[in-house]
């Protein structure tokens, strides 16, 4: 097996409304020290540059909070245009505490205040920043520009930061995937003693975007594209499985 190699991008601008993300990722790759992209690379972006590119911006000026909303701003003490902000992005709201708001997004993902972030946004009044309304076609539309214009194999993944059940701190997980197997059943296999693997499913994805997580950063780095080279040619597929496939069904959720 090659070894992995994850390569940053810098020196790409603050992205904009209506930017064409291959565009910026063309031309500061014209500057000394930035990678090529290969044939067979998985290109890392972090959501929160598709989500600006995407204008998911919300003006929480324009956010009028419902009585749900300002309930559980009480209970929480958060914001209760932002907590009005996260139900209509969420489906369930699951934990309520001083601090935290826990909720089961839209898209399926349960996570605190819906993924919705308000970090490194442009000062410009009180703006909050969503995630993209489709990551995994946000994730396809980018794989298709990038594959025209180098004419290669590539496979996208957009990157964010999920807190995870019984664990400290966040991590880089998937929630946008084009090209690539999210999930890898190694179920029936065998192992290095001749037994089945009962169990065994990799999270390659989220694998991938959590390495490459350490390499963006999480604050004020500006580096939100990052290359995967030497990922094994199996856990590539042109069939369309989307970071949908790791979000576990609810009626396996045992932390509900």
């Amino acid at each position: 097996m090659s070894a992995l190699s994850f390569l940053p991008i810098a020196g790409l601008p603050e992205v904009q409304p209506g930017d064409d993300l291959v565009q910026l990722l063309q031309h500061a790759q014209l500057d000394d020290g930035n990678p090529a992209v290969h044939d067979g690379d998985v290109l890392v972006v972090a959501q929160k540059i598709v989500s600006k590119a995407e204008n998911r911006y919300v003006d929480l000026a324009a956010i009028e909070p419902g009585i749900e909303a300002r309930s559980l701003a009480q209970r929480c003490g958060k914001d209760a245009r932002l907590v009005e902000l996260v139900l209509r992005e969420s489906s369930e709201v699951l934990r309520v505490a001083p601090g935290v708001l826990i909720v089961r997004h839209r898209l399926g993902h349960v996570v605190a205040n819906a993924a919705i972030d308000q970090s490194n946004l442009p000062q410009q009044g009180e703006r909050a920043l969503l995630l993209p309304a489709d990551p995994d076609a946000s994730a396809r539309a980018l794989r298709a520009s990038l594959q025209q214009q180098y004419g290669i194999r590539v496979a996208v993944l957009i990157s964010d930061s999920f807190g995870r059940a019984w664990r400290m701190g966040v991590c880089g997980v998937c929630v946008g995937c084009s090209g690539l197997r999210a999930l890898v059943d190694q179920r029936g296999r065998l192992d290095r003693s001749g037994r089945a693997l009962q169990v065994t499913q990799l999270a390659i994805a989220d694998q991938l975007c959590a390495t490459a997580t350490l390499v963006c950063g999480e604050a004020a780095e500006g580096r939100p594209m990052v290359i995967a080279r030497g990922v094994a040619a199996e856990y590539f597929s042109e069939e369309e499985h989307g970071a949908a496939e790791l979000i576990r069904p609810i009626t396996q959720d045992l932390f509900r």
